[in-house]
């Protein structure tokens, strides 16, 4: 699953990197349209700016197709085909209308296209219309929440003021917007925008827009080069203080470099005496660890001997046991607990070995072990079976060992009218659990852990000796799987075999 989503992931990564790039990268159309020259041939411009629009927008890339949409305005109203322009521009907007984009940027956009409609009106000398576009350029501009364009509007406002003789607010705005490039020093950026006006101007024939474009920019320049010369005074005394400053530093760090002195000998002193105490530290604990070891591996030695020797008590006892009468209960009680000591004793301390598995058919597998305990229950406890149609690799011998256990102490258990069931669930593509439920009195919260572990009470042997679930616990283990309680199941006592193939 996690490689799924990691799988997931990297795709919709190298989608979005995809298709940035494919923003990013002018399309063949554009590259074309671009060089041309349009003073030797402005309608082929005009007609491949047309084509590259078209295709951006048919591929949702509607920035750069506005972008080429705009450039093949300014181509139409340059021959004078106003009308041509002002349907291309509509085209634009519609494009824009249905792109995916944020308000934002639509408005971003839309800025670019009223802008060329307020440049036509000013060609035509339309004020009124000029006007009402600049207002409308306005709301798009603080919509946008783009810096660039609130400059750029400033920009255009200066421009419509210059065009039609209203000096005072074309100065005014001008100021602002010079003024604000100023605040943060771009001071080459407020030069560029005076000589792009005066261009324009020049381009326009505009000579009352060149003259006072002029007369702000002598102004500008002459209060700029003040504010430069400030700024560089005030950059030369922090520079002097600076050096000073690291004067005094540089002559009080000579003492300071003695009192440093100094004091590295007394830590390099300390140092030392802290390698010898440390290594004096670790010679004892490597012989605190070596005696561990050793004491470890003699209670290993005397937990194996301890094992064999209860074996070989099982063993001993075995043969005189069985001349015992089988059908007293205390003779039996004894054989049983016996061979359980033994069995146990072999599943604990054998090394661990191959397990063998075979492809078992789960329903009538589970079916025949609940079949063995029919004739136990008591009277009115239903029985259940629920497994898939489904074979599974499992060691049979165990498994059947621990099913009948548990089934064994489910009808010792569960009272009349009860319910047994025996579920089988596959978990993964190798691991299974096997789950014996039974609507009996339950276990003790306080000895459930203490179910599977042996030799915990001295019990009645002709009761069951408590080695039973032990056992069980043992081969689960051996099969790399485990043997539990479900502690969630409260209706009565739920063990749970989970096997790992």
């Amino acid at each position: 699953m996690k490689k799924k989503v990691l799988f997931l992931l990297v795709n919709l990564f190298l989608c979005c990197a995809y298709i940035t790039a494919q923003e990013n990268q002018k399309s063949s159309l554009q590259e074309r349209a671009e060089a041309v020259d349009p003073k030797k041939n402005i309608a082929q411009a005009r007609s491949l700016f047309i084509h590259a629009f078209n295709d951006y927008a048919n591929k949702g890339q509607i920035r750069p197709g506005v972008e080429c949409a705009v450039k093949a305005t300014a181509l139409y109203y340059k021959e004078n085909y106003y009308k041509e322009a002002f349907d291309l521009l509509r085209h634009a907007d519609d494009a824009i209308n249905s792109g995916k984009l944020s308000a934002n940027e639509k408005a971003a956009l839309h800025y670019l296209t009223t802008k060329e409609r307020m440049q036509m009106y000013l060609k035509l000398r339309k004020a009124q219309n000029a006007k009402e576009q600049l207002n409308v350029m306005e709301s798009q501009a603080n919509q946008s929440n783009d810096e660039n364009v609130k400059n750029d509007l400033l920009y255009n406002k200066a421009i419509y003021y210059y065009t039609f003789g209203m000096n005072a607010q074309g100065n005014a705005v001008f100021k602002e917007m010079a003024d604000k490039l100023t605040a943060v020093k771009e001071y080459d950026k407020v030069d560029e925008v005076y000589q792009t006006l005066i261009a324009n101007g020049r381009k326009s024939n505009s000579a009352n827009m060149v003259a006072q474009s002029y007369s702000n920019y002598i102004a500008w320049k002459d209060s700029t080069s003040a504010i430069k010369h400030a700024d560089e005074i005030a950059a030369l005394k922090k520079q002097i203080a600076d050096n000073e400053a690291s004067i005094a530093d540089k002559d009080s760090s000579l003492t300071t470099r003695w009192v440093i002195i100094v004091g590295l000998c007394i830590l390099a002193a300390v140092l030392a005496g802290a390698l010898i105490l440390g290594a004096i530290v670790l010679m004892r604990y490597i012989l605190l660890t070596r005696r561990q070891k050793k004491n470890i591996k003699l209670l290993n030695e005397s937990n194996a001997l301890k094992a064999k020797f209860i074996s070989n008590i099982s063993a001993q006892l075995e043969p005189t046991l069985k001349k015992f009468d089988s059908s007293i209960p205390e003779a039996k009680a004894l054989l049983d607990f016996s061979e359980h000591i033994h069995t146990l004793s072999e599943l604990e301390n054998q090394p661990k070995t191959e397990i063998e598995y075979e492809n078992t058919q789960i329903p009538q597998f589970c079916e025949s072990l609940m079949n063995q305990i029919r004739g136990k229950v008591k009277s009115d406890v239903t029985l259940n079976v629920n497994s898939p149609n489904m074979s599974a690799k499992i060691n049979k011998e165990y498994v059947s060992h621990i099913i009948l256990h548990l089934l064994n102490n489910a009808a010792e258990y569960t009272p009349a009218g009860g319910t047994i069931w025996l579920d089988f669930k596959k978990r993964g593509p190798q691991s299974y659990q096997f789950l014996v439920s039974d609507t009996g009195c339950g276990i003790p919260e306080e000895k459930r852990e203490d179910v599977f572990k042996p030799f915990l009470e001295i019990r009645d042997l002709t009761t069951g000796d408590g080695l039973g679930l032990p056992i069980c616990k043992q081969m689960a283990l051996k099969m790399n799987g485990d043997l539990d309680i479900d502690p969630a199941f409260t209706k009565g006592t739920r063990f749970v075999l989970d096997l790992r193939v």
